[in-house]
């Protein structure tokens, strides 16, 4: 079981953990809600409780609740900028499906 981050990814999380002074590493769940069902939800780890399970990806440590894991393992996470936007993606193997605007999948 992992989750992986593309180098772009990892900057990108090791650049703004060191802009905030705090934070362990990054968070990677997901929440039911979307025209699809499931959306992530990308956010900072300060700590990490005991019901998380920890990856190691490119020097980063991904942290990632066990109730979530199930449906995200094996997902790769990139960084992408596209002129003035930029956003966290996700390539995620049991995604069956995603809504047009790519916020949340189906499995």
């Amino acid at each position: 079981m992992a989750i992986v981050l593309t180098e772009s990814a990892a900057d990108r999380v090791r650049s703004h953990l060191a802009k905030r002074g705090a934070g362990v590493g990054l968070r990677v769940g997901i929440k039911k809600t979307g025209c699809s069902g499931f959306a992530y939800v990308v956010n900072y780890a300060d700590e990490i409780h005991a019901e998380d399970c920890v990856f190691e990806a490119r020097g980063v440590k991904v942290v990632v609740d066990s109730a979530s894991l199930p449906l995200i393992d094996g997902t790769i996470v990139d960084f992408v900028k596209q002129g003035l936007n930029e956003a966290f993606k996700f390539q995620n193997p049991k995604a069956k499906g995603e809504c047009g605007c790519g916020e949340s999948f189906s499995v």
